[in-house]
């Protein structure tokens, strides 16, 4: 059975009824006595419960492999790409610092 909302629009009482279908509608407020209740426009309370129903279920922007049958290739982002921040542009007057100055080759073995 559906829950109807009533409001009176005399004093403003407002009311949930759980009706059938085929009740007739509330008309007098239990409040003030007017004929002036009157139905609300509610939103449905819609819930699936229960196993098998899951979130991903109907999710949007998922995958698209049920609709083109499972022969679409994942797509993954570059792993170095998108990861690595663009280096900051460096003033016009300063010069980058100088890099550490690389290792001294060690000496080669002599051949006896």
């Amino acid at each position: 059975m559906p829950i109807y909302a009533y409001k009176c629009s005399a004093c403003g009482f407002a009311k949930d009824v759980l009706q059938k279908m085929s009740d007739a509608p509330l008309t007098v407020c239990p409040s003030c006595g007017a004929a002036s209740l009157s139905k609300q426009l509610t939103a449905a309370g819609f819930q699936l419960k229960g196993s098998g129903w899951y979130v991903t279920d109907f999710r949007e922007g998922g995958s698209n492999t049920a609709k083109s049958g499972g022969n679409a290739p994942a797509s993954a982002p570059a792993s170095g790409d998108a990861a690595a921040p663009a280096p900051a542009p460096t003033p016009a007057g300063a010069s980058p610092a100088p890099a550490a100055p690389a290792p001294a080759p060690a000496p080669a073995a002599k051949a006896d």
